[in-house]
C-alpha cells in the first residue's frame, strides 16, 4: 500500500507539473516539507516471562521535516512529527501496553543530480533520539504487571528519498527512513523488578508536499 502510494504521489506529481518551469533545490534553500508518516516496528526483545517477545503496532502520524541546503548537492534536515502511539502486546495475551514517543531524526543529506533537475533522489544518514512517554499498562495480568516506563534511545538513522520540483517553490516527495532504536522496558512483575531490552528499529515510510523558500 505504502509502495503505491508513493507512486501515485509522483505520478501526481508529473501531472501537475506540466507547463511550468522549475529549477529544484540550490545552495541556501530552506525546504520544509509536510505529509503522512508511518512507523513500522521491527520489533526483537528478550523474552518476557514466557510469553515470548514483545509485538509493537504500527502507527501512522502528521510528518513534518525541516531542510538546508549547504550546497547544491549537500544539505541537512530534521524530522519531527506529532507524538507517535503504539500498542504492546504479547503473544496469548494480547494488548497489554500503549506508550508514546517522539522519534527527531537529524541527518546529512546527498542530493543527486544538478540543481536545474526536477527530479532528485537522495540519501542521507545521521542520529536519531527517541522519547518515550505515557507508557501504561492496559492489561495489568489481575494487578501482577505495575510501574511501566521505557528508556530514551539514541541511535544510528539512514534515509533515502527523492524530490519532485512541481514549479519553483513546490515538490512532491516519498522517503524511507531505518532508525536504530533500543529501549529497557522497566516494568514489576509480581512486585519483582524486570527490565526487558527491545530493539525497536522501525521503518519509517513519509509521503509529502514541499515548499522551498
Amino acid at each position: 500500500m505504502m509502495k503505491k502510494t508513493i507512486v501515485s504521489g509522483l505520478i501526481a506529481a508529473a501531472l501537475l507539473s506540466t507547463g511550468f518551469a522549475a529549477s529544484a533545490h540550490q545552495a541556501g534553500d530552506i525546504i520544509v516539507r509536510a505529509g503522512g508518516v508511518v512507523v513500522a516496528p521491527n520489533e526483537s526483545s528478550e523474552d518476557v516471562a514466557g510469553f515470548g517477545e514483545f509485538n509493537i503496532s504500527s502507527n501512522t502520524q502528521l510528518g513534518l521535516n525541516f531542510g538546508y541546503m549547504l550546497t547544491d548537492n549537500i544539505g541537512i534536515e530534521l524530522l519531527a512529527a506529532t507524538p507517535f502511539s503504539h500498542d504492546v502486546s504479547l503473544k496469548g495475551v494480547g494488548k497489554i501496553a500503549e506508550t508514546k514517543h517522539l522519534p527527531p531524526t537529524l541527518v546529512a543529506q546527498y542530493y543527486f543530480g544538478s540543481a536545474d533537475s526536477k527530479l532528485r533522489p537522495y540519501i542521507g544518514a545521521g542520529v536519531n533520539f527517541t522519547n518515550f512517554f505515557d507508557s501504561e499498562f492496559t492489561n495489568d495480568l489481575d494487578g501482577a504487571l505495575t510501574d511501566l516506563s521505557l528508556s530514551n534511545s539514541w541511535g544510528l538513522a539512514a534515509q533515502a528519498g527523492i524530490d519532485y520540483q512541481v514549479n519553483k517553490n513546490w515538490l512532491v516527495n516519498a522517503s524511507v527512513w531505518y532508525a536504530k532504536i533500543n529501549t529497557d522496558v522497566n516494568f514489576k512483575l509480581a512486585g519483582q523488578a524486570v527490565s526487558i531490552e527491545t530493539d525497536i528499529d522501525p521503518w519509517v515510510y513519509m509521503v509529502s508536499v514541499g515548499y522551498t523558500f
